[in-house]
C-alpha cells in the first residue's frame, strides 16, 4: 500500500485515542486565539494596504471596486491564517510532537529501534529556525503575487513547506540516524512534500484548519516511521546499514 495513504488511514485510526486528541487540540485552541486577536487588531489595516498595493490598486482604477475589496480582505485572511498556522506549527513541534512520538512509537512503532538522539533543544531550534526560513520566504516572495494566481498558491507552498521542514525531521531525529534520514529523505521526498501540501490545503477548512498543525504532526510521524520500518526491513537494508556505520 502506498506509504501515504498508509499513513492518513493510521492517522484517522489514531483519532480514535482520547490521549491523541487531547494533544492535538492545544495548538488548534491557542491559533483560534491568535487568529482573532490578529483579526480584531490587523484585518482592516491589512485590507487597506492591500487595496493601496498592485494588482488590486490597478482592479480599483479599472473600476472594479468590489472585486478589489474582495481580493484585498482575501489577502489580508490569508496573511492571517499563515501567521496563526506559524504559530500552531511551532507549538505542535514543540509541544505536540514528543508527546506524540512517545504514545505511537512506545505502541504501533514499537519494533523501531531508536537510534537517533533525543534532543529536545535540538527539536525546538528546528522548529524555530523553520518558522524563520518560512517568514523569510513569505517576504522576499511577496513581489510574486504580482502573477496571476500566485497569492493563492505561495502561502500554500509555504505551508506545506513548513510543514515537511518541522515535523519530518522531529518525527525521525529520535529514531533514524543521520544517513538514514538523508536516505529517506531521498525516497520520499515526494510524499513528504505532498503530505505537507495537503495539510496547507486542510488549513484553510472553516474550523478542521485549526488542527491541521497538530494532524500534520500525527500524520508525519505514521509516514516517517513507516518509512524507517520498510528501510531497515528492505533486503538492501544490511548492506546500507554497514555502508554508513
Amino acid at each position: 500500500m502506498n506509504i501515504l495513504l498508509l499513513a492518513l488511514a493510521r492517522s484517522v485510526g489514531s483519532l480514535g485515542r482520547l490521549r491523541v486528541w487531547r494533544e492535538l487540540l492545544v495548538p488548534a485552541v491557542l491559533a483560534l486565539v491568535v487568529m482573532a486577536g490578529l483579526s480584531f487588531f490587523l484585518l482592516d489595516q491589512l485590507v487597506a494596504f492591500l487595496l493601496d498595493e498592485p494588482p488590486v490598486r490597478w482592479i480599483a482604477s479599472w473600476g472594479a471596486l468590489a472585486l478589489a475589496h474582495l481580493l484585498a480582505s482575501l489577502g489580508g485572511w490569508l496573511l492571517l491564517l499563515s501567521a496563526a498556522y506559524l504559530v500552531a506549527v511551532v507549538l505542535a513541534g514543540i509541544l505536540v510532537m514528543p508527546r506524540l512520538l512517545d504514545l505511537l512509537s512506545s505502541g504501533d512503532y514499537a519494533d523501531v529501534e531508536r537510534r537517533g538522539k533525543d534532543s529536545a533543544l535540538a527539536s525546538t531550534a528546528n522548529s524555530l529556525w523553520a518558522a524563520l526560513l518560512f517568514l523569510l520566504g513569505g517576504v522576499l516572495t511577496l513581489p510574486l503575487w504580482l502573477i496571476p494566481g500566485a497569492g493563492l498558491f505561495l502561502p500554500l507552498f509555504w505551508m506545506a513547506w513548513l510543514n515537511r521542514r518541522t515535523f519530518a525531521y522531529d518525527a525521525l531525529s529520535l529514531h533514524a540516524t543521520p544517513a538514514e534520514w538523508q536516505e529517506l529523505r531521498r525516497r520520499h521526498a515526494g510524499a513528504l512534500f505532498g503530505l505537507g501540501l495537503f495539510m496547507a490545503v486542510l488549513s484553510h477548512v472553516p474550523v478542521l484548519g485549526l488542527l491541521a498543525p497538530s494532524l500534520a504532526a500525527l500524520a508525519y510521524i505514521h509516514t516517517c516511521l513507516e518509512a524507517l520500518r520498510r528501510l531497515r526491513s528492505a533486503p538492501t537494508a544490511i548492506e546500507f546499514n554497514r555502508e554508513n556505520a
